[in-house]
């Protein structure tokens, strides 16, 4: 995703750097950190600070290459879309070491967790970095150039600062008061000699709580379960995964069935992809399906829209990319909005089961959980076969529980006889 432009001005040689304009749904943004500190030059589109928003963290690109003369904006603030955040100055080469040597007067100080050497900054150029990355690297003084990125045309990944530091120390790392963010949680002495720390809650987090509390009070939540034998499903990508990668360049997963066999029994019983709105009932003839992903930021909710319209391929490689911008903080607005049904699995993280909550407006969601080995009576004998419980929590305002179990049969019935969602019967 191409980051936002800056909105810039021109006056007396000065260039102001401006909050871009922020998405519709949006008010206002955190900065939560700069990347740059008054003195320092700066290249055209690099990086000056993050912004975090409910959802996403947007980039402040430089509009011009220059040197950054005043920082109006401390780390911390709330911004709203065209706030003055900073002045640039198009210096020459020449004016670099005495833009850095004085300051402007009354200019902010970017805090000293944020302030960028020179040497890293002229790295960062050689390539991209997403917003947690770029932190990490930053916190522990690592030339962006030593880093070898991973991710989609050598961007750099958290996980790629994390492998480097775990292999090498930093050649001039800063005093560790220094490095310490402004935004690091405080240290509170406490009896006995222990302490205790206090975080603020970042934006998402915040939101995050919001729509559970809302989900809470405004939704009748109910949850039915169920359980699914996946020994058919996993037969089948047993036997055509190599094929499958080969043909499509993606891995044959799990998810792929669970989202053919959810749409299938979203058009059977449609009051569950519908959502409520004041005293009406909003069918959606469409199936926007959301798939939760978990980052160090918190639980996102990117959404495959048209699911329908995929083929098994086309929801792997999807569900893929949503990994990989998410890794990168790269999500934009468009990724996480709308949607009609969630998708939630907690087996990736051991989880047996649970009661998941819906995601406002939506009426439904579906919890998948860890496949475990188990013993089950098949035609009278005793088997072990692979079992994964299955939670549908709904808003019982509009879906009565026969609605619901009668999904979760119809979602079981899908799984366990793959074929099925082949023929659409």
């Amino acid at each position: 995703m191409n980051p936002p432009q800056s909105t810039l001005k021109q006056q007396n040689m000065s260039i102001e750097v401006k909050v871009p304009r922020l998405p519709e749904s949006v008010a206002d943004a955190t900065l939560v950190s700069w990347h740059k500190a008054v003195g320092d030059v700066v290249e055209r589109d690099e990086n000056l600070a993050d912004l975090e928003t409910d959802k996403v963290v947007l980039e402040v690109p430089a509009p011009a290459r220059g040197v950054l003369r005043e920082l109006r904006v401390k780390g911390g603030s709330t911004v709203t879309s065209g706030q003055l955040l900073a002045m640039l100055d198009p210096a020459a080469e020449g004016e670099v070491a005495k833009a850095a040597a004085a300051p402007a007067a009354g200019a902010v100080q970017a805090p000293a967790a944020v302030v960028v050497p020179v040497a890293a900054a002229a790295g960062r150029s050689a390539g991209k970095t997403g917003p947690a990355a770029r932190r990490v690297l930053e916190e522990k003084g690592i030339d962006p150039a030593t880093v070898r990125g991973t991710g989609r045309d050598g961007r750099i990944l958290k996980s790629d600062v994390l492998q480097a530091t775990a292999a090498a120390t930093p050649a001039s790392p800063a005093p560790a008061a220094a490095r310490a963010p402004s935004s690091a949680p405080a240290m509170v002495p406490a009896a006995g000699g222990r302490a205790e720390r206090r975080v603020a809650m970042s934006r998402l987090r915040t939101r995050i709580a919001e729509r559970m509390v809302e989900a809470q009070q405004t939704a009748a939540m109910l949850t039915t379960f169920n359980e699914v034998d996946m020994s058919a499903v996993m037969a089948l990508r047993a036997r055509y995964k190599d094929a499958f990668e080969k043909q499509h360049g993606v891995r044959l997963g799990f998810m792929g069935f669970f989202v053919k066999a959810a749409i299938e029994a979203l058009h059977r019983f449609p009051v569950v992809n519908a959502s409520v709105e004041g005293g009406e009932i909003v069918y959606h003839d469409y199936y926007d399906i959301g798939i939760a992903v978990s980052t160090d930021r918190g639980l996102i909710v990117p959404v495959l829209r048209d699911a329908d319209r995929f083929s098994f391929a086309g929801i792997e490689g999807a569900i893929n990319d949503f990994g990989r911008k998410a890794r990168e903080g790269a999500l934009g607005m468009e990724d996480l909005t709308g949607g009609t049904f969630t998708i939630t699995n907690g087996g990736v993280f051991g989880s047996l089961l649970s009661t998941p909550i819906l995601n406002p407006p939506q009426s439904g969601i579906l919890g998948m959980h860890k496949i475990q080995d188990r013993p089950v009576v098949v035609d009278g004998q005793i088997v072990v076969r692979p079992i994964m419980y299955l939670a549908l929590t709904y808003d019982h305002r509009i879906i009565d529980g026969r609605e619901a179990v009668q999904f979760l049969v119809a979602m079981k019935a899908a799984l366990e006889d793959p074929a099925r969602l082949l023929l659409g019967v």
